[in-house]
Formats: structure tokens, sequence, C-alpha cells
């Protein structure tokens, strides 16, 4: 460790399962890199709808994570493990974790650290991580979203809705989006999305066989789950693919899937959590190459809605879980 580094932080820490009000600031050590990992002194970290199953207690950290919340940060590297030869410390990177977010300083796998795209504050790259690996995975890999076909993004006004609508159109796919509010419709319009379907007052899927000429889409995005399901398999093209990332309204429903055959659908998901470094390690390379050039041009930008003290992080979960908020939510910790 670096000799002038502190022997303690501050981090917030679940004092058990609950509502916004577990989330409570303590003293901790700071965390030691290990084979591979650096340390990074957290400038800022990012909000994210599974911290808050996390605190419910419906979401636990994989074996050998740290049992604080947080997903995603930015800030500089102060320490290198073992075996890290491709940053250097004072390299400001943000950075994809397994936990560990919600603090001063955090350690991070050197294979899921990108750079701070150019033209973005440190503060605005830790907005990236957790929803730009998201996305890219399940629209891009698992979805196989291909330019010139179409999307629909449940949740647009989220931080990965945002972030999925203003990639796909700018890498040339028809975006559609629902959101829960008639507040929430202009920003999506104005990241890409040609049709935003206010949830609450239309049934998206007669608003999307209106807008494709009854073909559908050919890309679903989905994060509600519940009723949605069987509703997502009549609003599928032919071919058309449906990808899961969350269920807030339930993963256990009965469906009628004649459509999957008769429409040769694909039904498939993922969680990035849990799986190895390795398996995370090409969707870095996937964002370095492709995405960061789009983010250092200004073709896309992450959309921030409010910035939270380090030790307000009740008071983001709150915002979170009201869904008033469009974009992404921070915490800043340094």
């Amino acid at each position: 460790m670096h000799p002038t580094l502190p022997d303690l932080m501050t981090a917030i820490e679940i004092t058990e399962p609950g509502g916004p009000e577990k989330l409570v600031p303590t003293r901790r050590p700071l965390p030691q890199p290990t084979l591979g990992e650096v340390l990074i002194k957290v400038a800022a970290a990012g909000v994210n709808r599974p911290d808050c199953l996390q605190r419910q207690g419906s979401y636990p950290p994989p074996p050998g994570a740290s049992d604080l919340p947080g997903l995603e940060v930015a800030g500089s590297i102060v320490a290198l493990g073992e075996g890290v030869d491709t940053w250097r410390v004072g390299d400001e990177v943000c950075a994809l974790l397994t936990g560990g977010g919600y603090a001063e300083y955090c350690t991070a796998p050197a294979q899921q650290c990108l750079p701070i795209p150019a033209g973005l504050t440190v503060q605005q790259a830790a907005a990236l991580p957790e929803t730009f690996f998201t996305v890219w995975s399940n629209v891009f890999d698992r979805a196989r979203l291909q330019p010139g076909e179409s999307l629909l993004v449940h949740g647009g006004a989220s931080g990965i809705g945002t972030t999925a609508i203003q990639l796909a159109k700018t890498l040339g796919s028809r975006v559609f989006a629902t959101v829960g509010g008639s507040e929430k419709i202009q920003p999506c319009l104005d990241l890409g999305a040609e049709r935003v379907i206010n949830y609450r007052e239309e049934d998206f899927v007669q608003a999307i066989k209106a807008a494709t000429n009854g073909q559908g889409v050919n890309v679903i995005l989905d994060m509600v789950g519940g009723d949605y399901m069987q509703r997502n398999l009549s609003t599928l093209a032919v071919e058309g693919r449906l990808v899961f990332i969350a269920f807030l309204r339930g993963a256990t429903v009965e469906l009628n899937l004649a459509p999957v055959m008769m429409k040769r659908l694909t039904i498939t998901g993922s969680t990035l959590r849990a799986r190895p470094v390795a398996h995370k390690a090409p969707i870095t390379r996937a964002l370095r190459e492709i995405v960061w050039p789009l983010l250092a041009s200004g073709a896309i930008r992450p959309l921030i809605d409010r910035v939270f003290p380090l030790t307000e992080a009740a008071a983001a979960h709150a915002l979170m879980e009201s869904n008033s908020h469009i974009g992404k939510i921070l915490l800043q910790a340094n």
C-alpha cells in the first residue's frame, strides 16, 4: 500500500435488510488489491437498482465480493495488485465492480477498468460502467441488435434505458421506449427514441404495432417481467429476440408460448455481477473499441439526474425507488 494512504475510510454499509434507512455510514479499513486488481480512490459511485435489491436482502453479493453495495465507480488508481501492468498509479479510470463502490476506496479487477472518455469528467464517468456493460452485453451480444433493426426499451428513462436508447440509435437502429410518466417522454425523444409510450396511458403493444406497420420490433430489452412477458411476445416481429435483465413485476407467470414457435422467437437474459472476470473482459474491450470513441465525440453522453454526498446514500436510494428520476443517480465520495 502507498505510504500516504489512510488506514481507514468512510463507507456505506447495510446494517440489515430493509429500507433506505438501513444504509449507514461507517469506518472501515482500506481494502487491499489482490492479484490482477487495482485500488481506486473513488471520486463518485453510481447508484443502481441492484443496489436497492441487495439492501432489501434479495440480491446478495457473490462469494468473495465486498458486502458493501456499489457496482460502479470512477476515480484514480492509488495502488496496483500483483500482475497488473496495464495501469499505473495516478491513472483516472472508471470500473465495473462486484460490490464495494459505496466507499472512499475500492478494489476492482484491472480488466474491468476503462479510461475516462475524453471530454467527460470523472463524475460523469461514474455513470458509465454498470449500464454500458449491461446494455452492450444484452442488447448487442445476446440479442444481436443490428443496424436497421428496431429496439423497444422498457424503462426508457432509467439509467439502463437512457443508455440503450442512445447506443442503439447511434449505431443505426430504430428505438422505441416505454416510460411511467408524461414528464419522461421528451427526454427519451431527445436521446433518440422515435416513439415513447407512457404505459400508464397507452397500451405499448398497440402503439408499437401502429408504429411498425403491424410488424413489431426485432429486439425488446425488458427489466419488468410479470404481466409484460406475454405482451412482449405479442410485440416482437418474426425472428424477434426478447432479453431480460430484471423482473421488477415478478419472474413467475403463466405464458402462452405459441408465439415463440409461430414467430421463431428467441428468449434470453443474463446477469453480470457473478460472472468471472474473464467473461467480462471481452465486454470491456468492445466498449473501449466501439463505444468509448462515441462518448469522446459527444455522440452519446451519460444522463445524470442528481448527485448526493456519499453519506446521503439513503436519500439516493429513496429517489431511485420513487421512480421519479431520469437517468443516473450518483454518490460523490471525494
